[in-house]
């Protein structure tokens, strides 16, 4: 028997990031919208306990238990005294260190299908308290659609949207750290007041009313500086989508994937299409939101 899991893709359609907390995190007021683009991660009994992975950049991704998918298992099976001895199989599709929450969403994912598989009947509190000591995107990837987080990102308001997003997404040539844009972050804000983030109304309105236009005027990344400033060929990616005809192009979390918000789905093609001839990015994705979040598909 096993359990596969299709878990989404995230774009922050607002990223509002605070000043440094004592505990090393930072306050967030993060406005998550869950995007069609997927990890499937499947879960099959085992002798022990190992990862596999296939797909666009698996040979990114760390097949030991460092991995989140295998972090999840191991924190479910301790709860409820569980041998974990799976096989993690994640067809891997969200693009690695990419500010997608790819991680995050195979923790998610393995969470939900290690529930199925063994049975464990975790009510959805637990499963998110869980994520939560995960890490801080991960309790958005099991729940998708669209939320703020707040805390450090963990806390969740599921919000309303009216409508349907149509985004491309540009894949660099190479990784971000978001460690390491969090510590640029501190480092361009040194000696500044940085204000307690808060949730920007006119992005949580357009939203609700599925107005891409609106979106496109209030999007906002505290990020971006940092991740621009530790890779400036992201701005090119940037003013390329812009100049396609993107309503509004923007850093995804931490990078160094870029967004650009388009009105409808033939104009997203035609974004992508010049992305890909602009030789400013690796490849490029179509994709919509919201979507569903961790869902069990076999």
């Amino acid at each position: 028997m096993s359990v596969t899991v299709r878990v989404p893709a995230k774009v922050n359609v607002q990223l509002g990031v605070g000043a440094a907390r004592p505990d090393g995190f930072h306050g967030l007021a993060n406005v998550f919208l869950a995007v069609g683009l997927y990890d499937e991660v499947t879960v099959t009994p085992a002798d022990e306990l190992r990862v596999t992975c296939a797909g666009p950049d698996a040979a990114h991704v760390p097949l030991d238990r460092s991995n989140l998918a295998a972090r999840a298992a191991l924190a479910l099976a301790a709860r409820r005294g569980i041998d974990p001895a799976v096989h993690l199989h994640i067809d891997k599709d969200i693009p690695v260190a990419g500010g997608m929450a790819g991680g995050s969403a195979d923790g998610a994912g393995a969470l939900l299908a290690c529930d199925a598989l063994w049975g464990t009947r975790a009510s959805r509190a637990e499963l998110l308290d869980i994520c939560a000591e995960l890490g801080s995107d991960v309790p958005f990837s099991l729940v998708g659609g669209a939320a703020l987080g707040t805390g450090r990102g963990e806390v969740l308001t599921p919000l309303e949207v009216g409508g349907t997003f149509h985004w491309v997404f540009a894949l660099a040539e190479r990784g971000l750290s978001t460690p390491a844009v969090f510590r640029e972050f501190d480092r361009l804000t040194a000696g500044r007041t940085v204000p307690e983030p808060a949730a920007s109304q006119p992005v949580l309105d357009a939203l609700a009313k599925g107005d891409a236009e609106a979106l496109a005027a209030a999007v906002t990344n505290d990020l971006q500086p940092a991740a621009l400033s530790l890779f400036p060929a992201l701005c090119d990616t940037l003013a390329a989508g812009r100049a396609a005809g993107a309503l509004a192009t923007l850093v995804s979390g931490s990078g160094p994937t870029t967004a650009h918000l388009a009105p409808d789905r033939a104009t997203a093609d035609h974004i992508a299409a010049a992305l890909r001839d602009s030789g400013t990015c690796r490849t490029v994705r179509v994709a919509t939101a919201p979507a569903a979040g961790a869902t069990v598909v076999s």
